[in-house]
C-alpha cells in the first residue's frame, strides 16, 4: 500500500536553495540590499522590444496559444542566426523554442536521460544543471574542470576519468556560469570529438554567447552536429530573463522528441516572449553591444577590487572564500555577507566539491550599487 504522503526520490534528492538560504528573508532586512545572488540584468531591454511596446493591433492574436515548436517569424530568424554567427547548418525542422534555456535543457534532459544514465557535467556548473537531471531519474557525475585544468590533454582525461558504460551525455558551457571562462575552439573541438568517439550526446549550453569580453566563442555543433544539443536564450543577451524564451538547435530526430516534453510541461514558449525575441534577433543589436561595453567596465572594476583576474565572458564572479570561513561554515559567512546586504550564492550549489566559494553576478544591479556591494564583500574577506 502506498504511504501517504509520500514524495519521489528524483524530487527529494534535488536542491532546493540553489542560489542563496537567505532569499526569502530579503524583505526583513533593515538595509540596503545587494541581490547577485542570481544572475539576471538591471538593464531593461531595448525599446520596441518591451512588453508595452507590443500591442494586438500590431499582432492579433499574441494571447493566444501558438504552434509548439515557436511562432514561424521567430524560428525563421533563429535559422539564419544560427547559420550566419554559430555556423550550424540549420533548418526549421532543427529548432525548438522553449520556456526559456532552463526549459530546453529539461526537455533535451527529457529526451536522452533514461533513471540510471549518467550525465558528465563540467564542474563548476549552472547550478540547475544538476537538478535537472536528477529530475528524469539521471546521475549527474560531476567533473572538476573550468578551474582545475589547464591543458587540452589534462581536460581530455578529466573527461576520460569519469566516463563509464553507463554515461550517455556531457554537458558543456562556454562562456562559463558561473567561472567566466570561455574554451577555445581546439578544446571544444577536442571535447566534441571525444563524445562522438565514445557516443555520447554532447549538450552545449551557450546561453552567454553574446557575453564574450575576450576569447571569441565556437559552437561545438559545428564539429558534431549528429549528436550536439545547442541553447541559447534571449535572457541573458537581450535583458529578458523575465520573458522565459530560449531554444534548442539540434538533430532534427532529437529535437522531435525534446518538443514532445515541452508539449506535455509548459506546451509553448509564452507568445509575448517570442514576439520580443523576434524584435531582439531584428533591432537588438546596438542595446546589446552598449550592455556587453557596461558589463565589461562592472566586471574588470570587481577583478581589481576582489584581486582576481577578469573574466573572459559570462556576468559571474567564481570565488574561493575558505581563508575567511570560521567555524560556522559557509551558513556563517553567508549570515555576515547578508547582515551587509550582499547575497552571493554559495559554491556547492555548482558542485559538490565547491562548498568554500561563492558565486556572484556583477550585473543584478546598477554599476553604483554592484560597486557598494563588492566594497562590502571585499571588507569581509579582507577583515
Amino acid at each position: 500500500m502506498p504511504e501517504f504522503p509520500k514524495f519521489a526520490d528524483t524530487a527529494l534528492a534535488m536542491p532546493a536553495a540553489v542560489y542563496s538560504p537567505f532569499a526569502d528573508r530579503l524583505h526583513d532586512h533593515p538595509g540596503p540590499i545587494y541581490p547577485l545572488h542570481v544572475g539576471d540584468t538591471w538593464l531593461e531591454p531595448f525599446a520596441g522590444g518591451r512588453m508595452q511596446d507590443l500591442t494586438v493591433e500590431a499582432h492579433p492574436g499574441m494571447h493566444r496559444y501558438v504552434d509548439t515548436r515557436g511562432i514561424p517569424p521567430l524560428v525563421d530568424a533563429i535559422v539564419d542566426k544560427v547559420r550566419s554567427r554559430n555556423g550550424l547548418a540549420c533548418e526549421r525542422e532543427n529548432v525548438l523554442v522553449c520556456a526559456g534555456a532552463t526549459g530546453a535543457l529539461a526537455c533535451i534532459a527529457g529526451a536522452i536521460v533514461k533513471p540510471g544514465d549518467e550525465v558528465l557535467i563540467l564542474a563548476p556548473f549552472w547550478p540547475l544543471i544538476r537538478g535537472i537531471v536528477q529530475a528524469f531519474g539521471g546521475v549527474p557525475v560531476e567533473v572538476p574542470f573550468y578551474d582545475r585544468v589547464d591543458t587540452q590533454e589534462a581536460a581530455l582525461e578529466a573527461v576520460r576519468e569519469r566516463t563509464t558504460s553507463k554515461t550517455v551525455a556531457l554537458y558543456v558551457s562556454s562562456p562559463s556560469n558561473p567561472t567566466g571562462r570561455v574554451l577555445s575552439e581546439a578544446w571544444l573541438t577536442a571535447l566534441a570529438e571525444f563524445a562522438r568517439e565514445r557516443d555520447l550526446w554532447l549538450v552545449s549550453d551557450e546561453v552567454y554567447e553574446d557575453i564574450v569580453y575576450r576569447g571569441t566563442p565556437f559552437s561545438p555543433g559545428r564539429v558534431a552536429p549528429e549528436r550536439t544539443l545547442s541553447v541559447y536564450s534571449f535572457s541573458k543577451s537581450f535583458g529578458m530573463a523575465g520573458n522565459r524564451t530560449g531554444y534548442l538547435v539540434g538533430p532534427h530526430e532529437a529535437v522531435d522528441q525534446a518538443r514532445k516534453l515541452a508539449t506535455h510541461t509548459f506546451y509553448g514558449a509564452p507568445t509575448a516572449g517570442q514576439l520580443a525575441a523576434v524584435e531582439a534577433l531584428e533591432s537588438g543589436t546596438p542595446w546589446l553591444e552598449a550592455a556587453r561595453t557596461q558589463y565589461r567596465e562592472v566586471a574588470e572594476r570587481t577583478a581589481k577590487v576582489l584581486g582576481l583576474p577578469a573574466p573572459g565572458g559570462s556576468t559571474f564572479f567564481f570565488l574561493d572564500v575558505s581563508a575567511r570561513l570560521d567555524g560556522r561554515g559557509m551558513m556563517g559567512f553567508l549570515e555576515d555577507c547578508f547582515e551587509d546586504g550582499v547575497l552571493v550564492a554559495p559554491g556547492q550549489s555548482s558542485g559538490t566539491d565547491y562548498a568554500d566559494w561563492v558565486r556572484l553576478c556583477y550585473t543584478a544591479v546598477p554599476p553604483e550599487r554592484v560597486a557598494e556591494a563588492v566594497d562590502r564583500l571585499a571588507a569581509r574577506l579582507t577583515s
